[in-house]
């Protein structure tokens, strides 16, 4: 966990003896967001496969988001299967769900989500890096419950919270200032719980 985001990574939290496809399908049921990235063997494992089908089931319920992040590899060879990625698929061709796996990679691929080569020059830290900032502002949206009946507080929030979050490493201190009973005090709450 690191910013505040639990994240499973299947090859790290499957206990021994367990079946593997049923913890890999509980935690990817139990996700909000799935970051899926894709590389040039991506393909070439039957589960991981298995798992971008679940994951795009998942993703078409409101409460669940896909992120394709394309490592070393185009959206298109993931999106039609060419290039190294359909050479890899090549694999699973004859399989009975193949015509699912295929369908489940094009969707993936038709998501907006960040390719590495153009994205901050292709720097691997600032790349996971900001990966990691737009997924925290994400869920922080998700999780700001907002009193109902405090019209245009979610828009207030977001903007001071924009001015924060230039850096995440950086401590940041703001100043709200206005009239009495402008709602500074409750701006600035909505802020706090909102971090």
């Amino acid at each position: 966990m690191d910013k505040g985001i639990y994240t499973y990574k299947d090859d790290e939290k499957i206990q021994k003896g367990k079946r593997i496809s049923d913890d890999l399908i509980k935690s990817i049921e139990d996700s909000k967001f799935y970051i899926i990235v894709f590389s040039k063997n991506y393909a070439c494992s039957s589960r991981c496969l298995e798992e971008v089908v679940k994951i795009m089931e998942c993703q078409k319920m409101s409460e669940h988001t896909a992120y394709p992040v394309f490592y070393d590899v185009e959206p298109n060879e993931v999106r039609k299967q060419s290039g190294a990625v359909g050479k890899a698929f090549a694999n699973h061709e004859n399989e009975e769900a193949a015509g699912k796996l295929r369908e489940a990679l094009k969707e993936a691929a038709d998501l907006a989500g960040w390719e590495l080569k153009n994205t901050l020059d292709g720097h691997q830290a600032r790349f996971i890096k900001k990966i990691v900032q737009e997924i925290s502002l994400e869920l922080r949206s998700i999780n700001s419950g907002f009193d109902e009946k405090l019209v245009g507080m979610e828009t207030r929030v977001k903007d001071v919270v924009s001015s924060l979050e230039v850096s995440i490493d950086e401590v940041r201190m703001i100043g709200i200032k206005g009239m009495g009973g402008a709602g500074k005090t409750t701006t600035a709450r909505a802020v706090f719980d909102h971090l």
